[in-house]
């Protein structure tokens, strides 16, 4: 065989031998396969996040005091939290007599109560009741004290709290002859509850239910110590006319007394507000005997109201004992 055929085939050999073992040239239609070779080298992609069950509290801090707000009734702890927020009463404009948060006394009521540090908040008890125990659930940041201001029948008890910081949550048991009192506290940075205190609107009034009203309207049925020939009649009731609207009112010239209707305690009984010569009231104390209001003091104007979102008003004037003419503070 001639020398140059062999050369040329030993040579054809190893360029088929390269071409064979050389990797593939880059080409617009091996991209996807490089592609997808990647993408298996690829770690592992991480799992997606789960959905956050119902009733889980998100934030970068949550205290230990924070209420869940939507934890499923089917929970015991679910079921505990929402029968608080049922019973919670917060601070509502409507119910404020000049600083003083006035709240509706019920027994199985939530009161709340929004303290500062530097600050103390004071809470008014009824007058004539007597402190029994105070129980607060937090008494390292908080500080609960009690004082008392007045003398015999209106001698009234104050419960003074106030918070060591911002930021803090805990509750307040106050225990007396009359009432129990729940209350939850919180602190803010600066705004302060400068007092709370309660009306108690059908307390007199449950308790003469099955008693027998006085038989006449005589003035005599409140009192033994009531002079007959003393007695001032000069009030005049205008207003609304609800059925525990008041048949008369008088004064023996230190008390005032208003007299309601015989079914008076079949009925939601009004709190009473004495009106100032500058237009503002401010919620008085007052005994409730039978069906009297007896007020300790004498008034020129007040009102009884009743209701929130269509409230009742009654309007209570002292006339002018000499033309007979109705005070001037209502425009009458």
């Amino acid at each position: 065989m001639d020398i140059r055929v062999l050369l040329a085939t030993a040579v054809s050999g190893t360029l088929l031998t390269a071409c064979a073992s050389a990797p593939p040239q880059a080409t617009h239609k091996s991209a996807p396969f490089k592609a997808a070779v990647q993408v298996r080298n690829l770690p592992p992609a991480k799992a997606p996040p789960q959905p956050i069950p119902t009733g889980t509290v998100v934030g970068p801090r949550l205290s230990k005091y924070a209420i869940v707000e939507r934890l499923p009734l089917r929970s015991p702890v679910g079921r505990v939290a929402a029968a608080n927020r049922a019973s919670l009463h917060e601070p509502v404009q409507r119910d404020y007599v000049n600083a003083v948060q006035v709240y509706p006394y019920a027994d199985d009521a939530l009161y709340r109560l929004y303290a500062a540090p530097e600050q103390v908040t004071d809470i008014a008890l009824q007058p004539g009741e007597t402190l029994s125990a105070i129980s607060a659930g937090d008494t390292v940041r908080w500080t609960v004290g009690n004082t008392t201001s007045g003398q015999g029948p209106n001698k009234q008890v104050h419960v003074l709290v106030k918070p060591f910081s911002a930021g803090l949550k805990t509750n307040l048991v106050i225990l007396t002859d009359r009432h129990t009192y729940h209350l939850e506290l919180e602190s803010t940075d600066h705004v302060s509850m400068a007092a709370i205190s309660w009306r108690y609107p059908n307390e007199g009034m449950i308790k003469t239910i099955g008693q027998q009203p006085a038989p006449t309207p005589e003035p005599t049925a409140i009192g033994s110590d009531i002079a007959l020939n003393a007695l001032d009649f000069g009030y005049a009731i205008t207003g609304d006319d609800p059925p525990w609207r008041p048949v008369r009112t008088f004064d023996d010239g230190r008390k005032v007394y208003i007299e309601f209707p015989k079914d008076i305690a079949e009925t939601q009984s009004p709190p009473l507000f004495v009106v100032g010569q500058n237009g503002g009231s401010d919620l008085v104390n007052y005994r409730v005997r039978g069906r009297y209001y007896i007020v300790d003091r004498l008034f020129q104007a007040a009102e009884l109201r009743l209701g929130e979102s269509s409230q009742q008003v009654v309007r209570i004037i002292r006339t002018d004992r000499k033309d007979g003419s109705a005070s001037s503070l209502f425009g009458g």
